[in-house]
């Protein structure tokens, strides 16, 4: 049976490679293997849920290049580094600049199917706030540039009445815009306004 996931494998040792591809598929995994980064760069496709096992000692771009390499492209698919020896900093920055775990060789079939399922379980939350974020600011985009306005001003906290002030219209006017608002968003109360308005980054679009 296929587990839902796909693995990429990068790895210079190609008995390494073997042994993990087989395993992995072995549980069910799809597993695409590369020996160097480079060529991982060059014909890899990002898919989702996905994660990347990777080495960090590799002669032509090491496991850290990479990663920092994929965060300059937005590519956020999860990493699991695998090393046979790496020096403090580098697990250090590795783990900060958002590797899920850090396995080192020899390690275990139960801590590395751990590692894989914990990453695929993050980057499926992650492809589900990435799509409800998508969603979010279709719906944003769907406003009149007021009703984007009266918008700003109710995740702010005013009353209807404070808005019309700011605005110079009337109360009921602003009853109909909110409304509208709150159609176009999708919610039901003010409340809901905010969290949507706030987890997808709004006031950035607004102040742009």
């Amino acid at each position: 049976m296929t587990k839902v996931g796909h693995i990429y494998l990068i790895d210079d040792d190609e008995s390494m490679r073997t042994s993990l591809c087989r395993m992995l598929k072995d549980v069910g995994y799809i597993v695409e293997d590369f020996s160097s980064a480079a060529t991982f760069l060059e014909h890899s496709l990002p898919v989702a849920p996905a994660v990347i096992l990777l080495d960090m000692q590799m002669p032509d771009m090491s496991g850290l290049d990479l990663q920092e390499k994929l965060l300059q492209f937005g590519r956020k698919t999860p990493i699991v580094f695998v090393s046979g020896q790496s020096h403090p900093h580098q697990i250090v920055k590795s783990l900060k600049q958002g590797a899920v775990d850090f396995l080192f060789k020899p390690f275990n079939l139960e801590d590395l199917l751990k590692a894989v399922a914990d990453a695929l379980e993050f980057d499926r939350r992650q492809l589900k706030r990435l799509s409800k974020e998508v969603e979010t600011k279709k719906d944003y985009a769907s406003l009149t540039p007021r009703e984007k306005e009266v918008c700003y001003w109710l995740v702010t906290g005013l009353l209807n009445k404070d808005i019309a002030i700011k605005l110079g219209t009337t109360d009921a006017t602003i009853k109909v815009h909110k409304a509208r608002i709150m159609d176009k968003m999708n919610v039901e109360s003010v409340q809901a306004l905010v969290v949507k308005y706030l987890e997808s980054n709004l006031e950035n679009i607004q102040n742009n």
